[in-house]
């Protein structure tokens, strides 16, 4: 008889704390359908249940989840099954809502890798812890698409211009980075992770940034590359228009700025369009209205050629060699 396939996300209240784990180590934790709907149905049940806090972390230490099951939109889209796609993001996006929203402190234990996805489900509650193994990113103008699940809300607030800097390149942040940006808000050391809830369990009249900071070590926060470069960052990110961020690139010619220009190379030119604008009128929506607008640009961007080949060279043949068309975005943002 075969085995019963494993469950992906794992489920309880132990002590007063309510403990979500999400368990598809293969594919890294990349959210499903029915793995957003078990969060949400969690998280809904706990609405008005006396918890001190939610735990929401992972089973296994390579990644905290590296985002939506990306490869599987992609398959819809050929296929034309355009309301697979929509139930998808729009279940998605009301959970990056709830989880903003919800009356519990939710705390992400991100060790590994944390994309995309992950972000939504971890940047939008008030506490972030990160290991020594963290990394965080918004991969997407890499695949044709543009960083969503409240991306557009949530980057625009980081300091200076360090939320555009992200969305167009696609950066990898490591522990140091993340702490710096304000992505995350608390660091444990790997060894040190699995104590969090039982800690949180055993004092639950005391604040949960109290309980989070006596778990952990010596924050790496100076060592932060991305400090270090921040001058650069500003400037060149600070400019009003695609155009002019790659004009200050070039003018600052040092090795942080060429190694920023091959990667915003290297990404779809519609997607650096759609970032650029989705990013920009971030800063006077509300988390809502930047869900609602991405929501909007999925339905036309997941059926775009640079989609398509995005996807299809980073998770399906894996030739990381993309062939981008070098039409105009316009016709993809009729909220603009």
């Amino acid at each position: 008889m075969a085995d019963a396939p494993a469950v992906e996300v794992l489920v309880d209240v132990h002590r007063g704390v309510g403990r979500i784990l999400l368990n598809r180590p293969k594919a890294l934790n990349a959210l499903t359908t029915d793995m957003i709907a078990a969060i949400d149905r969690a998280l809904a049940a706990w609405d008005h249940i006396p918890l001190s806090a939610v735990v929401l972390g992972s089973t296994n230490t390579k990644a905290f989840c590296a985002g939506g099951d990306i490869r599987t939109i992609r398959e819809h889209s050929l296929a034309g099954n355009t309301e697979a796609s929509e139930r998808f993001f729009a279940s998605e996006y009301r959970l990056n809502a709830r989880i903003a929203e919800y009356p519990v402190p939710v705390v992400s234990l991100i060790d590994g890798l944390c994309m995309g996805g992950g972000l939504g489900l971890s940047v939008h509650g008030p506490f972030r812890v990160v290991t020594e193994s963290a990394v965080l990113a918004m991969p997407e103008t890499g695949i044709g698409f543009f960083p969503d699940v409240g991306a557009s809300y949530f980057l625009p607030r980081l300091p200076g211009a360090i939320g555009m800097y992200l969305g167009l390149t696609g950066h990898r942040l490591d522990a140091a980075d993340a702490l710096y940006t304000g992505l995350a808000t608390h660091f444990v050391p790997t060894d040190g992770l699995d104590a969090v809830g039982d800690a949180l369990a055993g004092n639950p009249g005391d604040p949960v940034d109290v309980v989070l900071n006596r778990l952990g070590g010596r924050s790496p926060v100076a060592e932060s590359g991305l400090a270090k470069v921040r001058g650069e960052v500003d400037w060149a990110f600070g400019a009003p228009t695609l155009g002019a961020i790659e004009k200050r690139l070039h003018r600052l010619d040092t090795p942080w700025a060429a190694a920023t220009l091959v990667a915003m190379g290297a990404a779809s030119p519609q997607s650096l369009e759609i970032t650029h604008a989705l990013l920009a009128r971030g800063r006077q929506r509300t988390l809502r209205e930047c869900l609602d607008a991405e929501l909007a640009l999925t339905r036309t961007t997941i059926r775009t050629p640079d989609f398509l080949e995005g996807v299809r060279a980073a998770l399906v043949d894996k030739d990381r060699s993309p062939t981008w068309r070098r039409a105009s975005s316009g016709g993809l943002m009729p909220w603009t």
